[in-house]
C-alpha cells in the first residue's frame, strides 16, 4: 500500500487547525479539521485523530471491546469499529471542552478510512472528504454534512451557486457539538488501480473536482499527488488550511485479483457477516 500526505497553514491564516494521521499496521487513515479559533480548533482535530487511532487500535487487540453507540445494520464489523471510533472522538472533544472555558465551542469535522484486504471502510462527519479514482473517474465517496451541500441535494441551490456561496462553512454536523453524533459509514469495493483522496475544504474549496481528476491521474506516486494538491489549493488563495493524503491501496501484480473476483469475495464476505 502506498500513500502520500501532506499540511499546510495557506497562505491567510496563521496556525493550522487540520490534523491527520496514518497507521500502517491498521493500514487507517483519518484527516480532521478543527474549529474553535485561537488554538481550540488545533487541539479538537488532533484530539479526534488520536481518538480513531487509539479506538481502532484497542477494538483490534480486543475483539469483545464495546461499542460506542449503537451499530448501524448493513455494514460490516470494521465499518461499525470505524463510526464507534469517531463517536468516541465526538465525546473526547466535548469532555475537553466542558474541562476548558478557553476551549468551550470548539469542534472538528472527519474523514477517515480503513483499508482491510478488497474491502475498504470509509466514515465521516462534516465536510472534509473522501474521493477515489477509479478508471480515471474521479468520485466523492462522502457526503458534506453542510448547509450549502443541503440546499444543493435539495435543489434549492445550484453547484455553482453552492460553490460561490457565504455559507460553504455552515456545518449541520461536526464533532464536538452535540453529546451524540451521526457518522455516516460505507463498505466499499477496492480493485486494482483505484486512487483514494482524504481532504479538508481548504483543498475543495480552492481546487475544482476536474483539476483534483487531472493531478490523481497524471501524478506519478501518491506524494507527489499529495504535494500538488496543497500546491494548487495555495495557488489559488490558500485561503484555509489544506490537508490531502493519497492511498494506492494495490500495486499492479501479476495474477492479481480481478475486479469482479473481488466483488465476488466481498460479497460473500458481507454475506457471512449477517
Amino acid at each position: 500500500m502506498e500513500f502520500g500526505a501532506r499540511s499546510e497553514v495557506g497562505r491567510i491564516r496563521r496556525n493550522n487547525e487540520d490534523s491527520f494521521a496514518v497507521s500502517r499496521e491498521m493500514n487507517l487513515f483519518v484527516v480532521s479539521d478543527g474549529m474553535g479559533g485561537q488554538a481550540s480548533g488545533e487541539i479538537a482535530s488532533r484530539l479526534a485523530v488520536d481518538t480513531v487511532l487509539a479506538h481502532c487500535s484497542g477494538s483490534g487487540s480486543n475483539s469483545t471491546s464495546p461499542f460506542v453507540g449503537e451499530r448501524i445494520a448493513g455494514v460490516s464489523d470494521s465499518s461499525n469499529r470505524l463510526a464507534s471510533a469517531i463517536r468516541s472522538a465526538n465525546l473526547a472533544i466535548q469532555q475537553a471542552a466542558h474541562e476548558s472555558a478557553a476551549k468551550q465551542g470548539m469542534g472538528a469535522t472527519i474523514v477517515a478510512v480503513r483499508c482491510e484486504a478488497e474491502r475498504m471502510s470509509v466514515a465521516n462527519v462534516g465536510d472534509s472528504r473522501a474521493y477515489r479514482l477509479r478508471d480515471n473517474q474521479l468520485e466523492q465517496l462522502t457526503r458534506d454534512h453542510s448547509l450549502v451541500a443541503e440546499q444543493v441535494r435539495h435543489g434549492d441551490m445550484t453547484e455553482e451557486e453552492g460553490s460561490a456561496s457565504e455559507l460553504q462553512n455552515v456545518l449541520l454536523r461536526g464533532l464536538g457539538i452535540e453529546a451524540e453524533v451521526e457518522v455516516d459509514v460505507t463498505d466499499e469495493l477496492l480493485i486494482e488501480g483505484d486512487v483514494i483522496l482524504l481532504c479538508t475544504d481548504g483543498l475543495t474549496h480552492e481546487v475544482p473536482d476536474g483539476q483534483i481528476e487531472s493531478i490523481l491521474r497524471s501524478a506519478s506516486d501518491a506524494q507527489q499527488a499529495a504535494d500538488q494538491l496543497v500546491d494548487a489549493a495555495n495557488q489559488a488563495g490558500g485561503r484555509d488550511n489544506i490537508t490531502a493524503i493519497v492511498v494506492r491501496p494495490f500495486s499492479q501484480r501479476p495474477g492479481a485479483f480481478s475486479g469482479a473476483g473481488r466483488l465476488g469475495k466481498w460479497l460473500r464476505s458481507l454475506a457471512n457477516q449477517s
